[in-house]
């Protein structure tokens, strides 16, 4: 009992932002997990980008915080390795990410 307690009443806890905050982060990674299933045409490659900026950001900002806040920063790598899945998925879709040919002719 006293772990929970100690827990309850830890910095991070759930009486904090620090608690709170990665919590409602997750469903970013939950809505890019649910877009997995949408062909690419339907993705947006800027406000994907977006959100590979925002959560290299917030990455960073979890770990220089003090206390560091570790429940933001799994959230935020998880979502950044999610929005870049779905970017590639979007830069593919696009014609970004093929091979060009090349069309010179040998005489």
């Amino acid at each position: 009992m006293s772990f929970f307690k100690t827990f309850i009443n830890s910095p991070v806890g759930p009486k904090t932002t620090h608690f709170w905050g990665p919590v409602a982060n997750w469903g970013f990674v939950a809505a890019a997990m649910a877009d997995i299933e949408k062909p690419p045409e339907m993705l947006s490659g800027n406000m994907t980008g977006v959100m590979c900026v925002y959560s290299a950001l917030c990455m960073r900002f979890a770990w220089m915080i003090r206390p560091r806040n570790y429940l933001l920063l799994v959230c935020h790598a998880s979502n950044e390795t999610v929005q870049l899945y779905q970017l590639s998925r979007w830069a593919r879709g696009q014609g970004y990410l093929q091979l060009k040919e090349d069309k010179t002719s040998s005489t």
